[in-house]
């Protein structure tokens, strides 16, 4: 090769350099800077798999404000502080790690389903108790865990797939479906009595 063609060379490889992106490590979403030492922003300034879930959250949550934008009352900004101070609230755990880990899963599954940021996969409508005017409508989504979103009366509860040997069960806040083919047994409300329902479908 000769000097000149060297030289050429040479000066392609500094052009493409300074065009391509650098693929340096990402951090979070947060200033690693300025987090405690031994803090829960620490351990996941610390853990790239931990790190990743941050950015994916914040992803999620962007595209969750342009869906509640025009949401009444605005719940969106407050319900992020508090988990927040929820995940920060882990370091009281033996298993810290799962414990942030579990809480980002979570809270991105939830932010998925809630503003139909996930691709639905289901709608299915119940009538519980032999009554079809007693009607619960579920929507399934395809997030990780797998989520509902159910509807009874006035009320809605979002749920979580559970691991179970007896079927596929779902709990949220104080609800719970536990599915069996064409039948479901749901409880709404603390300590309800449960509800026997069946697909309309």
């Amino acid at each position: 090769m000769n000097k000149a063609t060297a030289g050429s060379t040479i000066a392609t490889l500094l052009v493409l350099t300074a065009t391509q992106p650098l693929h340096a490590a990402e951090g979070p979403s947060f200033d690693c800077s300025k987090a405690q030492a031994d803090s829960i922003e620490q351990m996941i300034c610390d853990d790239s798999s931990l790190a990743a879930l941050d950015l994916q959250l914040v992803e999620i949550y962007s595209a969750a404000q342009k869906e509640a934008v025009n949401e009444q009352p605005p719940m969106l900004k407050a319900e992020q502080r508090g988990w927040l101070s929820g995940r920060n609230e882990c370091w009281k755990e033996e298993d810290k790690n799962a414990c942030v880990s579990n809480a980002y899963r979570l809270r991105i599954a939830e932010l998925q389903a809630r503003y139909r940021l996930a691709d639905m996969t289901g709608v299915l409508t119940y009538a519980c108790d032999n009554n079809p005017a007693n009607e619960l409508v579920v929507t399934h989504f395809a997030t990780t865990p797998p989520t509902l979103i159910a509807d009874y009366g006035d009320s809605t509860s979002l749920m979580y797939q559970q691991t179970s040997n007896e079927g596929s069960q779902y709990r949220g806040r104080n609800e719970s479906i536990a599915f069996n083919q064409d039948e479901a047994v749901v409880v709404w409300g603390y300590e309800a009595t449960p509800m026997h329902c069946k697909s309309v479908n």
